[in-house]
């Protein structure tokens, strides 16, 4: 009797995660047929700002080659590069000084010292901000790669629809195994709590910037108190997205995965300090949501895995496990369909699309690690550097 009644109760949360999948799969349908798109707009006539990009890079010899090549191509007529040197202890200095040498539009700047209570790209984004011209401002990653006519569409798009800042959806890239078999499982929340139908309506709180391209007005940049008022912020790019949303600008996301690419994370270490890197700020903001966050994480990804593993061996046995079988295997349908529909989406083949549940395993304990850190003296590690987390003050150690 016990263990019938322990069975029909795995079966009730069972039910709500098969719920809670039907509403994630039709958001992220929503999410993939009305999100709009870079390059397909009603454009009209406007003048050619100047845009400032705004480049920070620190040990990206193996990228910033190519993301610079790419950016000097660009078809816009009135722009600069402003190319950051965060401290880098590779040849990404010398790179980017060769470039500039060359070509009149990159402009080097070697980042000071950081300030006591800045996170490291944040400062070195304010570094370049203050050598900007322009009346846009272009931010984006030193591992990103852009088609020619990007800078020329983001501006038409931004200045015919009246915005004040504008992100676009990349093609994410994977490097290596571990990085495809996660993403698909990590991309189906993004479609929810960050989609593009969310950031642009207007009566909704979420605002959101991709790091890999957001163009903002300087004088908007200015009115949020630009990154010095994420300047603590671990994934600044949503924290600033966020305060623009906040301040009633006006705001835009867009699909541009045909138009930019952007790199992910580039092997297990750097995918596992980025999944902390999500868990992090939640906790440090409320550490009740964040757990709470935690938990259905954990019951929407990995558990209807382990109930239907449960209920296998006995799923003859008894009516309730039978009920705990079938509804276990239902969840965990909807849950591998999710992720093998987000890989399709995301160009990720099918094979790494099969490895859902273990995607699932590494995005739960990513997610359980962040937490345990965040509320210890312990730290995550982001090219190259420790930020610690002790008393929900992120400081800066060089590592």
């Amino acid at each position: 009797m016990i263990l019938d009644a322990v069975n029909y109760a795995f079966v009730a949360i069972l039910v709500g995660i098969c719920f809670a999948w039907v509403a994630l799969i039709k958001s992220m349908a929503d999410s993939f047929k009305h999100t709009p798109i870079l390059d397909k707009f009603d454009a009209k006539p406007h003048h050619m700002p100047r845009v400032s990009i705004i480049l920070p890079a620190r040990n990206e010899e193996g990228f910033i080659a190519k993301c610079l090549d790419s950016l000097i191509s660009q078809d816009y007529s009135n722009y600069e590069i402003i190319a950051i040197d965060d401290s880098s202890e590779d040849s990404t200095g010398e790179i980017i000084s060769k470039y500039a040498e060359k070509n009149s539009k990159v402009i080097h700047v070697t980042a000071g010292p950081k300030p006591e209570g800045w996170m490291g790209k944040n400062w070195a984004c304010m570094e370049g901000y203050k050598k900007a011209t322009g009346e846009l401002l272009l931010f984006t990653d030193a591992d990103t790669k852009f088609e020619k006519n990007v800078i020329s569409l983001a501006v038409s798009h931004l200045e015919s629809a009246g915005l004040d800042a504008l992100t676009v959806i990349p093609k994410m890239v994977c490097l290596d195994t571990w990085t495809k078999i996660t993403l698909p499982v990590i991309s189906t929340f993004l479609h929810t709590r960050f989609s593009a139908i969310r950031v642009n309506d207007p009566t909704k709180k979420t605002g959101y910037f991709f790091g890999s391209f957001f163009i903002i007005r300087k004088t908007t940049y200015n009115s949020v108190g630009t990154h010095e008022g994420v300047k603590h912020e671990i994934i600044e790019d949503g924290a600033l997205g966020k305060k623009v949303k906040e301040g009633g600008f006006r705001m835009k996301m867009v699909r541009g995965d045909r138009l930019i690419e952007a790199v992910w994370a580039r092997d297990r270490s750097t995918l596992w300090n980025a999944l902390k890197r999500l868990m992090i700020p939640l906790f440090l903001q409320n550490g009740k949501i964040a757990v709470g966050i935690f938990f259905a994480v954990l019951f929407l990804l990995f558990m209807p895995y382990m109930f239907l593993a449960y209920s296998i061996p006995f799923a003859a046995s008894s009516a309730s496990f039978s009920a705990v079988f079938v509804s276990s295997a239902v969840s965990s349908a909807l849950l591998f369909s999710a992720c093998v529909v987000d890989a399709k989406a995301l160009q990720i083949k099918m094979q790494y699309a099969i490895c859902a549940p273990l995607g699932s395993l590494v995005v739960v304990g990513g997610f359980l690690v962040g937490l345990i850190q965040a509320k210890s003296s312990s730290a995550v590690s982001w090219r190259g550097r420790t930020y610690s987390m002790k008393d929900h003050s992120p400081d800066f150690i060089n590592v």
